[in-house]
């Protein structure tokens, strides 16, 4: 084989262009120059008790059945000042609220029949900008989680009623 040859590729050459690529720094400056701004969530004030990532559901009483309201993280929230607290479910990629209520004395949270990573419960709810009472069904990826949110809810439910209980006395 000769090393002439035009249809053989020069491997020499390749291999220096191939180096010289390496050490080529273009610079691109950005097209639009894009300034930080500050984001208000709402949840400024308030201590975040309890975060889990999970799938929310509400059931649909027209359609009887259950519609999908959004998959991310469900935070059980206390206000600095007021010590009231409130659950509040932000979807994972656009952060639109999917659930947005208080947690009161009568708020009361059962384990989903026949599927332990799922509890339901009854609230009224703000999520989208007015005041709906809903059935909502959360599930977890795990068992534990599941129940610790269970517990947290209720804990939080008969504190709010001890606290109303010593305000009337």
């Amino acid at each position: 084989m000769a090393a002439n040859d035009p249809e053989q590729p020069d491997v020499d050459n390749i291999a220096a262009a191939a180096v010289e690529d390496e050490y080529i720094r273009a610079l691109v400056a950005p097209i639009v120059h894009l300034e930080p701004i500050a984001v208000i969530t709402g949840e400024e004030n308030e201590d975040a008790i309890l975060d889990l990532k999970a799938k929310l559901h509400r059931f649909d009483n027209d359609g009887n059945q259950w519609k999908e309201r959004g998959a991310g993280s469900v935070k059980l929230l206390q206000h600095k000042d007021t010590k009231k607290f409130r659950l509040v479910m932000r979807q994972s990629k656009t952060l639109k609220i999917c659930a947005n209520h208080s947690v009161t004395k009568s708020t009361s949270v059962q384990e989903h029949t026949g599927n332990d990573k799922s509890c339901v419960w009854h609230a009224a709810d703000f999520s989208d900008s007015e005041l709906k009472d809903e059935l909502l069904c959360i599930r977890f990826a795990s068992v534990n989680n599941c129940q610790k949110f269970m517990k947290t809810v209720q804990d939080v439910a008969e504190s709010q009623q001890d606290e109303e209980e010593n305000e009337a006395a």
